[in-house]
């Protein structure tokens, strides 16, 4: 993932939670703004109800006063002390309740019998259940009121008439309807509904609202039943067509605690569902806006950095492939990055003069080391073939047989020196002169077989330690595009390298195995080992262990599997023995997954 991705993701990610974060915060203080406002209202408009309660109460009561003090009913009082039947008075509650503007007027004896009823006038000889004497002077009270057809619930007041012998009380009030909820004035979003609670169970016909309809009572039944029931305030969350709405139950009660009636304020939830909206469609809007500044913007930012840091990654790979003399020059970059990129060319510069030096440090090294070792094996065949020709200049004066004699071993002595130097020249020769491999597709384990079919014969002569040659050849090794002659070198030199670190005998083993990318051969033996300082000096070139040869073979190992895309490498300690390790890819063109070399 590049810095740009990178950046680009970290400055989404920072928005994202940022306006996730905010539109959260902004949503939650809204929604409690709103619930708090609910309440506010709610209880503003309780406590409307109870002024319009009491203030109506009040009126009723007034009504009743005057009604009990009129000349009208103290006549009538005063006649019924007078005479034992009172049915000339049935219809004269009515006229009463008209003059006051009461909906309900009863006129009941001290039994509780009725005399004249404005609202039901058929009750006239009735035992009436509210009007009596522990009523009369009370303030307005909430009573259940029976009607022909239903049964009603009404605001009333009981007062007892002063003239006459005989006890005279009248009952009257108003109904607590749909007029009742008009006089409340609802703020915008709020709805009113009043229970009627004379029936056993929840009805949907005692539920009205302001306009006189009885609106749909399935949700609300619930809150209705728990405030009958435990006759406390109580609220719920519904769901309705027109959107969600808070609904707050407040019970209404009669003068012996029981409930009469409920009271239901409704609080629509739609205003805060449509500023919740609002919210989040915003906190997208701008989460989106600031995600595409935050594009631009991580954008600049990044190329501002990014291209420059390309730039002396490039440089860098150029110098890697072998390109010295690459610079990076002015980036036109933010200070830091422009020191980088002078930084950069400071040390390419070093490392180019640094290079110059050690190749001429390596050169000198090489050429003198290359004397040395050309120096030490000159000197031992040169050597005898000095003191072979000191032998014949003093031979010069011995008898002619004599001098014969001495000159065939002398010639023979000069042919084995001379070829013991062209030995020698060749061996440098052919490092010096390694030819370029001929690619071809060849079978490692055939080069192995066919490798160990040539030495054998020397590895198992009669005058040597006995050995013994295991093979472990993987078929799946397959066939690689390889020098076979080259690499067929190669084994042979590790074989007879193992041979010879085994003076005593010991086990050789020779194995193939097919790994990822290419193949890997391993020549095993049980030799002595090598130590460290050993191990690290063993592909030097003219370095050997032995105290016969040039140190050339490893070299040369080397130098075949690395033209093959190739590694080798050696695993020894002392004591343990050797196992030396060439992995090659199935094409030069790829690199050998091993071990380093």
């Amino acid at each position: 993932m590049t810095l740009r991705v990178r950046l680009f993701a970290l400055v989404a990610l920072v928005v994202c939670a940022s306006v996730t974060l905010a539109t959260v915060t902004i949503s939650a203080a809204a929604r409690r703004s709103f619930q708090a406002l609910d309440r506010q209202r709610t209880a503003a408009l309780v406590a409307q109800f109870r002024r319009e309660f009491a203030l109506q109460g009040d009126d009723v009561a007034r009504r009743i006063d005057r009604l009990a003090a009129s000349d009208a009913l103290q006549r009538i009082a005063l006649d019924i002390g007078r005479r034992d039947d009172v049915a000339p008075f049935a219809g004269d509650a009515a006229s009463m309740a008209a003059a006051q503007g009461l909906d309900f007027v009863d006129l009941v004896t001290a039994d509780g019998t009725i005399i004249s009823s404005a609202e039901w006038p058929a009750r006239f000889g009735y035992r009436q259940k509210w009007a009596n004497a522990s009523r009369a002077g009370s303030p307005a009270f909430l009573q259940a009121i029976e009607l022909p057809h239903e049964a009603s619930l009404g605001l009333v007041a009981v007062r007892q008439v002063a003239s006459g012998a005989r006890p005279l009380y009248v009952g009257g009030g108003q109904r607590l309807d749909q007029q009742f909820l008009r006089t409340l004035t609802l703020p915008d979003g709020m709805r009113a509904f009043l229970y009627r609670n004379v029936e056993p169970e929840v009805s949907r016909q005692q539920l009205v609202d302001a306009s006189g309809q009885a609106p749909s009572s399935a949700q609300l039944d619930p809150l209705i039943a728990r405030v009958r029931q435990t006759a406390k305030d109580a609220s719920e969350a519904i769901e309705t067509p027109d959107g969600p709405e808070t609904v707050s139950a407040i019970p209404l009660t009669g003068q012996g605690g029981e409930v009469l009636g409920v009271l239901l304020l409704a609080s629509s939830g739609r205003e805060l569902a449509a500023l919740l909206t609002r919210i989040r469609w915003s906190g997208v809007g701008f989460g989106a806006l600031g995600v595409l500044v935050g594009a631009a913007l991580s954008y600049a930012a990044a190329t501002q950095v990014t291209r420059p840091v390309e730039v002396v990654a490039e440089a860098a790979g150029r110098i890697a492939s072998g390109d010295w003399e690459t610079r990076v020059g002015d980036v036109h970059a933010a200070r830091e990055i422009d020191g980088l990129a002078r930084a950069f060319d400071t040390m390419a510069g070093q490392l180019a003069d640094q290079r110059d030096r050690l190749v001429q440090a390596e050169r000198v090294a090489a050429w003198r080391d290359l004397a040395r070792r050309l120096a030490h094996e000159l000197k031992n065949p040169l050597f005898p073939l000095r003191i072979t020709l000191d032998n014949l200049r003093r031979a010069r004066t011995l008898p002619p047989h004599e001098f014969e004699e001495v000159l065939d071993e002398s010639l023979a002595t000069l042919d084995t020196g001379f070829r013991n130097l062209n030995l020698v020249v060749a061996r440098f020769g052919d490092f010096a002169k390694m030819p370029a491999p001929m690619f071809d597709d060849v079978s490692p384990n055939q080069i192995v077989e066919q490798t160990l079919a040539l030495v054998r014969a020397q590895i198992e002569a009669a005058d040597r330690p006995s050995i013994r040659i295991a093979l472990d050849l993987d078929p799946a090794c397959g066939t690689i595009r390889a020098d076979g002659e080259q690499l067929g070198r190669v084994v042979q030199n590790l074989v007879l390298n193992a041979v010879d670190a085994m003076p005593t005998g010991g086990d050789l083993t020779i194995r193939t195995l097919a790994v990822s990318g290419g193949v890997r051969i391993d020549v095993d033996d049980t030799g002595e080992g090598l130590t460290d300082e050993e191990r690290e000096r063993l592909f030097t070139p003219y370095y050997t262990t032995k105290p016969h040869g040039t140190g050339l073979g490893l070299a040369i190992v080397q130098s075949v599997v690395a033209d093959h895309a190739g590694r080798v490498w050696v695993d020894s300690a002392p004591g343990r023995g050797s196992t030396f390790h060439i992995e090659l890819p199935r094409t030069p063109g790829e690199r050998a997954n091993g071990a380093p070399a």
